[in-house]
Formats: C-alpha cells, sequence, structure tokens
C-alpha cells in the first residue's frame, strides 16, 4: 500500500443554479513533504466546518483504484488526482477491506479510519452535473475519512502500514452500505452501533434501528 498523491486546497466560490456556493472541494495535488495537522492537512482548510472537517473528519482518503470505473462512467470528464476532493490518493487501501478502528500510518503520521463518505451536492457543483451525488452514492466507491492521531509529515510514495486492526470488525463498505440499507441486518447493526471508532452521530443512527 501507499500514497498516489497528497491533494489540498482552500475555500473559493463557484456559481450554482444561480447560487454562490463556497467550497474546498477543488484539490490540487503537492508533492510534500506536507505536514499533518489534527484538523487538516498543511495548505488545506474546509469551507463549511458544520458538515466538513472535525476531529473525526480531518482527513479524507481516496483509492486511486476507483478512478478507472469514473474514467468509463464518464467518458470525456477530465479526471486528475484529487477530483473527488480527497486530500490523500491511495493504492491497495479498499472499502471493502478496511476496518473502522484501523489505524494507519504514513510517514511520520498516524491516522485511524473512522466513518465512509456521505456525498453532498458540492460533489455535483465539481462536476458540473446533478445527477454526480446519486452515482457516487450507487457506485458504493465512497472513500474514508481519517482522525489524526500522531501528527507528522507525509510525502507522496510514502508506503501505508496498517499498523492495529480494529475488534470487532465492520468494513467501511458494510457501514456505508448499512447506512442506506433497510434493518434486515440486525446482527451488523449491532455490530455497527458498538465501534468505539465510529462517530457517535453514526452509532446513534444505527442504535435507533435495532
Amino acid at each position: 500500500m501507499r500514497l498516489i498523491s497528497i491533494n489540498v486546497g482552500r475555500p473559493r466560490e463557484i456559481e450554482w443554479r444561480g447560487k454562490t456556493v463556497r467550497t474546498s472541494i477543488f484539490k490540487d495535488p503537492v508533492t510534500g513533504p506536507v505536514r499533518v495537522h489534527k484538523l487538516n492537512l498543511a495548505g488545506d482548510e474546509q469551507a463549511d466546518l458544520s458538515v466538513h472537517g472535525g476531529v473525526d473528519k480531518a482527513v479524507y482518503a481516496y483509492p486511486s483504484e476507483h478512478y478507472a470505473y469514473w474514467r468509463d462512467e464518464l467518458p470525456g470528464i477530465e479526471f486528475p488526482w484529487g477530483a473527488f476532493g480527497e486530500n490523500l490518493t491511495t493504492e491497495g487501501m479498499i472499502e471493502g477491506s478496511l476496518r473502522i478502528g484501523d489505524r494507519v500510518s504514513i510517514g511520520s503520521g498516524e491516522f485511524l479510519v473512522t466513518q465512509p463518505r456521505l456525498p453532498c451536492f458540492k460533489l455535483a457543483v465539481r462536476f458540473g452535473r446533478s445527477d454526480m451525488v446519486k452515482r457516487f452514492q450507487r457506485s458504493a466507491r465512497t472513500g474514508f475519512y481519517l482522525a489524526v492521531v500522531r501528527e507528522g509529515s507525509i510525502s507522496s510514495g510514502d508506503p501505508i502500514q496498517v499498523i492495529s486492526e480494529a475488534q470487532p470488525g465492520v468494513t467501511v463498505a458494510e457501514i456505508a452500505r448499512l447506512y442506506t440499507a433497510d434493518d434486515a441486518e440486525q446482527d451488523l447493526l449491532r455490530r455497527a452501533s458498538e465501534v468505539a471508532a465510529l462517530p457517535d452521530s453514526w452509532r446513534e443512527y444505527f442504535r435507533n434501528r435495532l
């Protein structure tokens, strides 16, 4: 596993459907080393802290493996690294095998996997397509958020190592699927509600469905 690209950006204002939208979804690759702070990367800033950022969503990662799918799905659109607003474009970290609560090291930083991404309308703004949020949800290619356990520095090309696997094991993909699924998977709902690394709002949501 390795870090393919580090992507950062600051808020900008974009016209969307007759309104001005402030967003930080536009990210540009940087070579590094880049300093990792508790709430973001150096050179990066979240635009709306009511729904983005914070300790549990300090860094957003997206698997590079998904880019081939999107290039086939939406021909004619350019997909540079960072296209989905991710801070880290990764290789070898897939939602179906990565668990909520797994700890990973990159460079001198250490991170905790906390949750999948739930897309908002700013993904539609980024690609200029009103159907992009639904496409993203249907694809099950959510990426995942990381909390910063230990601040440090990272560079493109750094190896990524899972240094601790969470128990009980509930994957990022299972959490994402469970969020919109019916209540038939009661055992998985129960296990998800007990995952300490999952933010309180997620666990409460799952507990209410038991």
